[in-house]
């Protein structure tokens, strides 16, 4: 009798959570306020307001835009909310920070989203290795989302994985 080859990740109840499917793939701008200072050290709060009106906000329409000051000059906080009162109507999202932040406050409020009863008692495997780099803050941010509700969690691929959690 013939050896049969069995597949025995396709008969596991492993379930693929794939970090790559909760990527916002909308362009990321950041927004460098230094430009706008005058003498690259103060904002002239006339000016700034000129600023707003005349540029063309909607160049940004659909993207994702972080909100900077490369230059150590103390910025007040209103400046970096009129920037968002301007840019809103066009943007998905915006924040002040870096593109870093931009993109660990996307993938937290994706991961927000997900029903994670349905991974209740699940052994899960969340995928690495892909097409789209991803912070190893949004691993660390889906695994404490998991953690109360599958039975145990894997990195890596179904053949080759590491174990990062188990229910006790």
């Amino acid at each position: 009798m013939e050896d049969l080859i069995e597949n025995k990740v396709a008969n596991s109840n492993l379930v693929t959570l794939n970090l790559e499917d909760y990527y916002d793939s909308a362009e990321r701008i950041l927004f460098d306020i230094e430009p706008l200072l005058f003498r690259g050290l103060v904002l002239k709060e006339k000016d700034f307001r000129e600023y707003l009106k005349t540029h063309n906000w909607k160049q940004y329409q659909g993207k994702n835009i972080a909100f900077t000051c490369s230059n150590d000059a103390i910025i007040p906080i209103w400046a970096y909310m009129l920037l968002g009162v301007s840019v809103q109507p066009y943007v998905k999202r915006f924040i002040f920070g870096n593109l870093e932040q931009l993109d660990l406050i996307l993938f937290n409020e994706a991961l927000a989203k997900i029903d994670y009863e349905k991974y209740k008692d699940a052994r899960v495997i969340i995928k690495g290795c892909g097409d789209i780099s991803i912070s190893a803050a949004a691993y660390v941010e889906l695994t404490a989302r998991l953690m109360p509700y599958a039975k145990s969690i894997m990195y890596g691929e179904a053949c080759s994985n590491v174990p990062v959690y188990k229910k006790k």
